[in-house]
């Protein structure tokens, strides 16, 4: 049961979402023909194909260059696809980009839209799963019982519409976004997010998944490395160069110039005054409610390590409207507010009890991930950008849709054993004690998740190799 909920899920998604375009299909003409004869009655003859510009060969290039449509299908894909979309508008800000984020409500491209050069397309969905209903098939009945299947004909008739307009799409994810950019017939590109070879490669490799994995010779499954052979795929971008190696087997020109996810993180040391504390940071992730869910979890944990220092406790939350809730739930568990200034270093409040010191502050996961000796960490993205900063985590999985035991097993082992996983609240708190005790095991087991996320950059060269591609007029 748990092979096939973690496999047949994409194969019944792919066969209705086949069912999906051929009804577009049949319907097109009919849509299109009406679109026609509103513009017919309602506008002089002849402005309807005053905006049907022709493009002579010359000056296609340039044309190309000013339509991309990206779809991200998750909370890490938004914010992999937001620092390409940033790097493509430093080589070219010319280019117009649209987004359209499949999951959730795209918060990481706030600044951006702001800024005026992006634009947001199509309104937010929220998901019961957070998006991870390929986690379960209960996580799938409570998406489509909230409404998945409106959310992906709305988004389907828009990235449909993009495509007739002659949009390229930029795909960031896994099987969703790569199918709705296949059946769109626009060209596209692919950035191949989740999936990692280092999964099934490393570890016990006696899971039923595992052989499965091992007989493809990639994570990626046959139907989407047949996707991303198409002749309308221009580029396939994955996480690291085994999974690149494996896709290649397949006849994919798989490409692995960087990690996006490593890109944009502070390098500003830790603030001298912190430095007599032992330094941790807590990831309680950004799906609501598993998120509160988490945090106490983590807060009551971390309570039971013994250690003669204090422990200063960093906590970047993604949001604001969380500060209610979480202050509820330190009141619960006994701690107070401190009189400590507030203000500076982006911290916005200040709680203690005992020899620990929580400092909450909002959306500064970026300017404070190198400052943490050790992460306590039931996050996704955050998780691995931590790791990847050379910072060794634990996590405490629960039942949620999105930070599991599964989830979090798959994590570790995408990792190098980098985040361990603990079983309960004394095993995590007596893993980190080990952790902060041992310099020279911190650094070895933080050096493999490191190498395993690989160095930053990854943004700017999917930017060029994308921007390369554009200029050929593809």
């Amino acid at each position: 049961m748990k092979l096939a909920t973690r496999y047949t899920w994409s194969i019944v998604l792919e066969g209705f979402l086949r069912k999906i375009k051929r009804l577009i299909i049949k319907a097109a003409p009919r849509f299109e023909l009406g679109i026609k004869d509103l513009q017919s009655s309602a506008l002089p003859l002849g402005h309807a194909a005053e905006n049907e510009i022709f493009i002579p060969n010359s000056n296609r290039i340039s044309q190309t260059e000013q339509n991309l449509l990206f779809l991200s299908n998750g909370h890490g894909e938004d914010t992999i696809a937001c620092k390409v979309i940033e790097a493509l508008h430093e080589i070219n800000p010319n280019i117009s980009h649209e987004v359209l984020p499949m999951v959730g409500d795209g918060k990481a491209f706030s600044t951006l839209v702001k800024d005026g050069w992006l634009a947001k397309i199509g309104s937010s969905t929220f998901l019961p799963s957070g998006g991870f209903s390929n986690q379960s098939f209960i996580g799938l009945f409570l998406d489509l019982k909230a409404g998945l299947v409106g959310s992906l004909w709305r988004q389907w008739t828009l990235i449909h519409r993009s495509a007739k307009e002659g949009k390229i799409v930029v795909a960031v994810g896994d099987l969703l976004p790569l199918l709705f950019a296949w059946a769109s017939g626009a060209n596209y590109f692919f950035i191949g997010t989740p999936k990692s070879d280092y999964t099934w490669v490393s570890g016990p490799r006696s899971a039923l998944s595992d052989c499965y994995h091992r007989l493809k010779g990639t994570e990626w499954d046959p139907w989407e490395y047949w996707l991303m052979r198409s002749s309308r795929c221009r580029m396939v971008v994955v996480r690291d160069k085994i999974t690149a190696r494996g896709l290649r087997n397949h006849a994919v020109k798989a490409l692995s110039p960087g990690n996006p996810m490593m890109d944009g993180i502070s390098k500003r040391e830790c603030p001298s005054y912190f430095k007599k504390y032992r330094r941790l940071i807590l990831l309680c992730g950004s799906r609501l409610p598993e998120a509160y869910q988490n945090f106490k979890k983590l807060l009551i944990a971390i309570q039971f390590i013994q250690i003669t220092s204090s422990i200063a406790v960093f906590v970047p939350l993604s949001s604001s409207a969380m500060r209610k809730k979480i202050s509820l739930i330190l009141s619960e568990l006994g701690f107070k507010p401190s009189n400590q200034s507030t203000g500076e270093n982006g911290i916005s409040e200040i709680w203690e009890k005992n020899s620990l010191l929580i400092l909450i502050g909002f959306n500064q996961f970026p300017f404070w991930a190198k400052w943490g000796e050790v992460g306590v960490a039931n996050a996704g993205t955050a998780t691995e950008q931590l790791v990847g900063l050379g910072i060794p985590c634990v996590s405490l999985p629960g039942k949620g849709h999105q930070f599991n035991f599964n989830f979090a097993k798959r994590q570790s082992r995408l990792l190098g054993g980098a985040v361990a996983i603990a079983k309960g609240y004394e095993t995590l708190a007596k893993q980190v004690v080990f952790l902060l005790n041992s310099d020279f095991d911190r650094e070895i087991i933080g050096s493999r998740g490191s190498k395993r996320m690989g160095p930053e950059g990854g943004s700017q060269s999917i930017a060029l190799s994308i921007s390369n591609h554009l200029s050929k007029g593809l």
